[in-house]
């Protein structure tokens, strides 16, 4: 089996390249680094010709809704098309959980590439992801104001990026799933509360205010928007676990 990742140079991509070749399993890399430009389509059909799966887990260095729409729009297009000419058997794409409900900022973005993946003829699987624990540190800077953090009170199960990256390889080398697989944590948390503990960790004297009003990615978050189904598939990696290894 071939299997081509794109965004194989990015958090989730260099882990899913480790996976895969677990699997024992040919990598192509698709990254800017080896030529290839997703947003451009330059390289792409060269870079996917002999693969039987793309496996997409690009991002945009900006997670706002215009930056988003426009980078996973374009980038999405780009991998479908060249995907059907490569006669690529199945096409996996990483989401986040709470991209089916929440139409705003990065989530708006992540649902609409959701939709062009269903609407190819290319056979697909979608793994949609709990926000991983450096997506809580990345939002608890984004949400500080001197020396207070505010924060949405809302349950959550954050994954660490080597479980996610576990569960696309195993989709990957799968059939496809024609549907959602959900990734999340082994535990559950409030969001304001495991922000507290990560600042707290790191070293960081600021208070953290619950505020529902808050924006997560564009966002705002109603109380289980964040959780996943009974059905998901749990990661092993527990906060204080990730938190030793970093």
């Amino acid at each position: 089996m071939r299997v081509a990742v794109a965004g194989a140079t990015g958090l989730i991509g260099s882990r899913t390249v480790a996976r895969l070749r677990d699997h024992g399993v040919e990598v192509v890399r698709v990254s800017r680094g080896e030529g290839v430009d997703v947003a451009t389509g330059k390289g792409l059909d060269e870079a996917l010709h002999g693969a039987d799966v793309v496996v997409d887990v690009t991002d945009t260095p900006s997670r706002g809704e215009v930056e988003s729409l426009e980078f996973f729009g374009t980038a999405t297009r780009n991998l479908l098309e060249a995907g059907a000419r490569a006669g690529i058997e199945h096409h996996v794409t990483l989401s986040i959980l709470g991209a089916e409900r929440l139409r705003a900022g990065y989530f708006r973005a992540k649902a609409l590439q959701e939709e062009q993946v269903r609407r190819s003829a290319v056979p697909y699987s979608i793994v949609r992801a709990a926000p991983f624990f450096e997506s809580v540190e990345y939002m608890s800077r984004a949400a500080t104001y001197g020396d207070v953090v505010h924060v949405a009170p809302v349950l959550i199960r954050p994954v660490s990026t080597d479980d996610v990256a576990a569960a696309i390889a195993h989709v990957a080398v799968g059939v496809p799933l024609f549907g959602v697989l959900e990734v999340a944590g082994p535990e559950e948390h409030r969001l304001d509360d495991l922000t507290g503990k990560l600042l707290a960790a790191r070293g960081y004297l600021r208070n953290v205010v619950p505020d529902a009003h808050t924006p997560f990615f564009g966002a705002t978050l109603g109380q289980g928007t964040l959780l996943p189904a009974a059905d998901a598939r749990l990661g092993h990696e527990t906060f204080s676990e990730w938190l030793a290894r970093r």
